[in-house]
Formats: C-alpha cells, structure tokens, sequence
C-alpha cells in the first residue's frame, strides 16, 4: 500500500468521523475492507483504495467509512456496566426521577443493537418497579448496515451463546428457522437511528443515562473533549455516563466524575442542571448497600 493512499485514508477518516488511523493500526485494513474490495470487485485491499483514492467514488467512500468505523457487539458484553446499570443506575433514578416517572438511555455506537437490547432485557425484569414508567432506549450508529440488523433483532446461534445468560434467551427469544429473534416488544422498546458523532447532538435530546463504551478510544484528544462537551448539553440532572472499563477522563472534561470505587462509570452533577422537581440528589446521600444503593 502507498503511503499516499493511507495517509488520504485517514484523513478522509478523521474529516468525515473523527476517527484516527495510525500506523500501527493498519493491520485493520485488511480485515475490514476485505469484504468492501469484493463488494466493489477489486483484487486486494491496496487496489481498493488506489481505485477509491483515483475516484473519490461517495458510495465507495461510504463503504469504507462504515467498515473502518463499525466495533464488535455482543449481549451483555463485559457484563460488570450492566451490572452496574441494574444495581446502581437504575435504583438512582427510580428514586430521583420519581416524580417525572421517565428516564431516557442513549446506547451510542449501537452497532448490531445487542447493548441497547441487553439494557431492555434487564428493565423487562423489572417491569413492577417500572409500571407507570416512560422509558426510552435510543441507539445510535453510523453504519446502516448494521443499525438495519439491529433492527431485525435476528441473531445467529453464536451470537446469542455468546455472554447471554439463559434466562434472557428463555425469556425473549425465539427460533426462526437457524437464527434467533427478539422477542417483538423488546425490538420495539428501542429507536434506532443513522447518526455521526461529529454531527450535533441537538436532536437526540436529552438523556439519563449514556453508554458510550469502547468509543472515545478511536480519536484524538481534542476530538474526545470536544464530543464530551457536547455531550455534556444533552444531559439531564445527574446523568450517567458509561464507558470501557480501561478508558478515562482525565484531562478531557471535569464535569463527569468517576463514581467512587466503580470502574467505567461516571456521574454528571452540575448544579445548573438541576430544576424544579428534579432534585440534585448526590450518590453519597443516597442510603449505601452492599452495591453502593439501596433499591426503591
């Protein structure tokens, strides 16, 4: 590969979704557009994108991008944050929000959907708690080819044995034909939509709780401060922000706080947030138990 086709690659990367390629990451290459060069019928990688850099083709360039852009997903994947969003950030707002009786999540960089319907499966065990309840799970992506497999809610064998507990799939799923499908109610408790994280955040609204795991690692620092500060504006009093368990804020937004003893999370708290009948209330008020809560 020429380096001057690399190197227009990860500036058209950068430009269009903030993500950074460096050299050492070029191993990707390979397994991430290989089916893009079949798809378009070139021989390699390398003849690929000396064709797209000769043509600057947009549906080519759009191939690329969402292959280059698209993370691994799995249910219930490291399963310590769900753990966390069933004992700890859901009890939180079922007592803070108790007066609004709605709580909003934003799965970003949903990919094929299992996050944002791990997080439905769990509220589903927890229906009695929530009757009366408006609860909205929104995921989010920029690849359309895998939003529309989220979509579906059609998942292979390997895909549904791989970290979901039995009683989950008992419970939600069921067999069609050599795939498995989500249960209809589920598929439907989540809104999924095309959306580029360098694009405003406006139109999402705002939000409760953020799972944004395994993301921010994909740009520059600048690129990061400045989607966390604009994430910043779409959250309600008290939002929850969740993300990999090895990445972290330090020196890039003072306003999300890691919450004490608890890998991953982090808490929104400013006091500007706070309105009437939305109470500021703090994790270190809340009554403690062996999870950090007590639940309502």
């Amino acid at each position: 590969m020429k380096l001057q086709e690399f190197n227009a690659l990860c500036e058209m990367l950068k430009k269009s979704s903030g993500l950074v390629l460096t050299q050492d990451k070029q191993y990707l290459l390979e397994s991430r557009l290989a089916p893009v060069a079949k798809k378009f019928k070139y021989d390699s990688v390398a003849a690929l994108l000396s064709g797209w850099n000769s043509s600057r083709e947009r549906s080519l360039e759009n191939e690329i991008l969402e292959a280059m852009t698209i993370n691994e997903s799995f249910f219930f994947r490291d399963k310590t944050p769900f753990d966390n969003f069933e004992n700890i950030m859901l009890p939180h707002l079922l007592e803070s929000k108790k007066r609004q009786k709605h709580i909003r999540i934003w799965s970003g960089a949903a990919s094929t959907g299992q996050e944002a319907y791990s997080l439905s499966m769990i509220l589903k065990e927890h229906a009695a708690e929530l009757e009366g309840w408006r609860v909205e799970i929104v995921g989010t992506d920029l690849c359309s080819e895998a939003l529309e497999k989220a979509k579906s809610g059609l998942y292979s064998q390997f895909e549904v044995q791989r970290g979901m507990p039995v009683k989950y799939l008992v419970k939600n799923f069921k067999q069609v034909g050599s795939m498995w499908q989500i249960d209809a109610k589920i598929r439907s408790s989540v809104q999924f939509r095309h959306f580029n994280l360098m694009n405003s955040f406006t139109m999402l609204g705002r939000f409760d709780i953020i799972f944004l795991r395994n993301v921010l690692i994909y740009f520059d620092k600048e690129t990061k401060a400045d989607i966390l500060q604009r994430i910043e504006k779409q959250t309600n009093s008290e939002c929850f922000l969740v993300l990999g368990a090895s990445e972290t804020l330090v020196g890039l937004n003072d306003h999300f706080k890691l919450v004490q003893d608890v890998r991953g999370l982090y808490k929104y708290e400013a006091a500007q947030k706070a309105t009437l009948g939305e109470p500021n209330t703090t994790l270190n008020s809340m009554p403690k138990a062996a999870n950090g809560f007590q639940k309502a």
